[in-house]
């Protein structure tokens, strides 16, 4: 299911709440957002003093980079807006972790090296897509993209940018192995845990009057926050371009 009408004076009515509690949303959470992808200074800490292999903390902290992972909670919130089978929001997760799980992995145990602000405007492009089509936006301009591939690229693109910053920390490389296979299975576990409270918001939503009115607010806000995070990315990324060294 996508809203496939552009309502006009519903647009209208809807767009200056809309842009109003964005507003808001960015005040309370722009100083976060350097944030983005970033391991708390307290982790960061004790992984750099701690040696072998530590599957318990790894995990916990993989569950925790989830949680707290707001870029990929408003991907995947969109992705299951309008999923009503429990079997295709598990395909479609599954797609995203495999995504998410390869360039994870990948990206630190061979040592990959990316631009962390151009990944992460990608990931902020992958929330204004989905938003994007969740309102029949591609169905306006006459196009529909596959889906089910666009969840398995942008969930590589949301593995990449962890892994930008998870390289950034004075890992060691005898354990590595083990230790970012436990931060991954703390990162799958943190996702269930997730899906699990947006569902429950999801079927709230459903089960209320109204629904279509407020499916149509809550993607706009989807495709108003990604380019708010997209916005915030690519000027970092200028920015810091232009920064010269003495």
């Amino acid at each position: 299911m996508r809203i496939d009408r552009w309502h006009g004076p519903a647009l209208r009515g809807l767009l200056t709440p809309a842009c109003m509690a964005l507003a808001l949303l960015a005040a309370l959470l722009v100083p976060a957002l350097a944030l983005a992808h970033n391991v708390a200074a307290g982790d960061r800490a004790f992984l750099a003093a701690s040696t072998g292999p530590q599957p318990a903390v790894y995990l916990y902290l993989g569950a925790k980079h989830m949680i707290t992972g707001y870029d990929h909670l408003m991907f995947l919130f969109g992705v299951i807006f309008f999923l009503y089978r429990l079997k295709q929001v598990a395909g479609y997760v599954t797609l995203f972790a495999l995504g998410h799980s390869t360039t994870l992995l990948a990206g630190v145990l061979m040592g990959w090296h990316v631009n962390a602000w151009v990944v992460d405007a990608i990931i902020g492009l992958s929330v204004v897509y989905k938003g994007f089509e969740n309102l029949g936006g591609f169905r306006a301009l006459g196009v529909e993209p596959d889906t089910r591939v666009a969840v398995g690229v942008f969930g590589l693109f949301h593995g990449l940018g962890l892994a930008t910053k998870i390289q950034e920390l004075a890992l060691a490389r005898e354990s590595l192995v083990p230790n970012m296979i436990s931060f991954n299975i703390g990162v799958e576990c943190g996702q269930l845990l997730a899906l699990g409270l947006m569902l429950i918001v999801v079927n709230a939503l459903r089960a209320s009057g109204h629904f279509e009115r407020r499916a149509f607010a809550a993607n706009v806000l989807l495709v108003l926050g990604g380019f708010l995070l997209m916005g915030y990315q690519l000027s970092g990324y200028f920015t810091s371009s232009t920064v010269v060294t003495p």
